[in-house]
């Protein structure tokens, strides 16, 4: 008789939490799906649908968890898809089941920007299991089971152990070493899908959002070089194509986020609209305070920085730019 695996704790039940449940589900892999407000949680439970992501019922083989305890109780991982802000704090209350491998699909940095493996690392131990998952992937089209491909990047043998529960005939999983470049490629797509749809949301063309995500781009190249991430990783799925993705469809957070303001609208306002955490506006803080420590010319990310915490008109932002001198077209 064959051994049921033992279940994941997948910790996050917003829409991508719940997306890559489901495809563990699909997998047959039991899950433990655990969220920060029993009440949202109690709602999933009786409706057997999730709020952000209607029409993909509940499965049977996922247990709601109501609190972290059953969640992490005999489990054989720890999957975490919660918004950055609330990665580490909940990373201090899961610290002593640090000898399971660790994975999250969280793409931002932390507070003090840096990336959240070298938080983690701190947090948990030099022998955590870490792994990072990061790629072009909407939530809504995984529910679906539409084909998708993302990277498991971490510097151990525990992206393989990710590879094997998430992976099927449409979730794609590519395994990397390069943790710096998947991570970096998560973060920073979200700051210039802001930017692309503010450009948008001014009447200013496809020209511009094509000029936009290839010079947003070698701003990306020009960071990852500096902390060492793998040209190759940040040409792959978590990088460039996270990066088209995010700036091209307006399923994404960001770009919607980036159009209302291009439109005029006030950024409190919108993210009420919105519903859901937009990550891109405090990650283009955090990146802006990394590229500015690491003295690393980012001027897409600058002008947006500009735009959300210093009042900058947006048409302004966009003729700062256009007014650079004139250069050759490089990366460094």
């Amino acid at each position: 008789m064959t051994t049921p695996a033992l279940p994941i704790a997948v910790l996050g039940a917003g829409s991508w939490g719940y997306a890559l449940a489901l495809v563990l589900a699909d997998n047959h892999i039991p899950v433990k799906l655990w969220g920060h407000h029993p009440e949202a949680m109690r709602a999933l439970e009786t409706s057997r649908e999730n709020k952000y992501l209607p029409g993909f019922p509940l499965p049977d083989t996922i247990h709601i968890a109501y609190t972290l305890e059953d969640a992490l109780h005999n489990v054989a991982g720890i999957l975490i898809v919660v918004p950055s802000d609330a990665f580490i704090p909940l990373l201090t209350q899961i610290k002593d089941h640090a000898h399971l491998p660790l994975a999250w699909g969280t793409k931002g940095l932390s507070s003090d920007a840096e990336l959240l493996s070298t938080k983690a690392q701190h947090l948990l131990g030099p022998n955590a299991q870490l792994c990072v998952l990061s790629g072009p992937s909407f939530a809504k089209e995984v529910a679906q089971q539409q084909p998708t491909a993302i990277t498991a990047a971490s510097n151990d043998a525990s992206a393989y152990f990710w590879q094997q529960r998430l992976h099927n005939d449409y979730f794609r999983v590519y395994t990397s070493t390069d943790m710096v470049g998947a991570q970096l490629g998560g973060a920073c797509k979200n700051v210039l899908a802001i930017a692309v749809g503010i450009a948008e949301g001014l009447g200013l063309g496809s020209n511009a959002r094509a000029a936009l995500m290839t010079r947003g781009f070698a701003e990306l190249l020009r960071l990852g070089r500096a902390l060492g991430a793998e040209d190759s990783t940040l040409m792959g799925l978590s990088g460039i194509g996270d990066l088209i993705l995010t700036c091209s469809e307006n399923q994404s957070r960001n770009r919607r986020f980036g159009l209302a303001l291009g439109q005029g609208q006030h950024a409190e306002k919108i993210k009420r609209t919105i519903g859901q955490v937009v990550e891109g506006e405090h990650t283009t803080k955090l990146v802006y305070q990394l590229a500015k420590r690491l003295q690393i010319n980012m001027p897409i990310t600058e002008q947006v920085y500009q735009i959300l915490y210093e009042g900058k008109d947006a048409r302004l932002a966009v003729k700062a730019l256009l007014e650079r001198a004139a250069t050759d077209e490089h990366v460094t």
